[in-house]
């Protein structure tokens, strides 16, 4: 039989390099995605992953990702977003919206062509959709008002979709990271170790809820570093 696929878009060298490496030794093939993917010849080598050049909020481009598959995917996991800092009486409208594009829009599109692909699978479970959340979905913070309308946005998704999703096969969650990543260039202050979220655990733990049980599916998970304050 043929390894099960998984496609990640808004791939680089952080937590969906992870995610990579997590899911190819769970036994996936892989497709990954990303706006550049001279950036990331490296790790699909390493996770021997087809690797598709693409603008995550371009309908067009989208939809060409998963025309282009050799299977339907099982997994689709969505990670871009963008933000614009600032006060909002400055906030530039054009970049705003380009921002809400990225996460919003382009999470919608995501995931309305994986749904598609997962439909026409077989058996009680379709497919997983994952949707990479963070704490702006939850709360909005000053300065911050692009990426709060973007993930905002991508958690009412993700919570429609599994409502609508569910019953048909194909599990959907979002996923809330709570804290700042240790990717790569960042470094946690000597005196509060663990203090950022490790993109490797992370990944595990999206690899649990992929493997949920359907008698018990989660739609939402929150995952934070243990200093982090509620």
């Amino acid at each position: 039989m043929s390894k099960p696929m998984a496609v990640i878009i808004g791939v680089g060298d952080g937590l969906s390099a992870s995610l990579a490496r997590v899911l190819s030794g769970a036994g996936y093939d892989l497709v990954l995605a990303a706006r550049n993917v001279a950036k990331i010849k490296d790790l699909a080598a390493q996770v021997g992953a087809g690797t598709v050049a693409a603008d995550a909020a371009d309908p067009e481009a989208v939809d060409a990702l998963f025309d282009g598959l050799a299977a339907t995917p099982r997994v689709v996991i969505y990670n871009p977003s963008a933000r614009v800092r600032g006060p909002i009486a400055e906030l530039d409208p054009e970049a705003v919206r380009k921002a809400v594009e990225v996460t919003a829009f382009g999470a919608f599109l995501a995931g309305r062509a994986a749904a598609r692909a997962m439909l026409q699978n077989d058996g009680d479970v379709r497919g997983t959709i994952l949707f990479t959340g963070a704490s702006a979905g939850v709360k909005g913070f000053a300065n911050s008002a692009s990426f709060a309308m973007g993930k905002f946005a991508q958690r009412g998704l993700a919570q429609a979709m599994a409502r609508e999703l569910h019953p048909k096969g194909i599990h959907v969650a979002w996923v809330n990271i709570d804290g700042a990543i240790r990717n790569p260039g960042r470094e946690e202050p000597a005196d509060r170790p663990d203090s950022m979220l490790c993109p490797d655990a992370i990944a595990r733990a999206y690899l649990g809820v992929i493997e949920q049980d359907r008698s018990a599916w989660s739609d939402e998970l929150t995952l934070r570093p243990w200093v982090e304050s509620y």
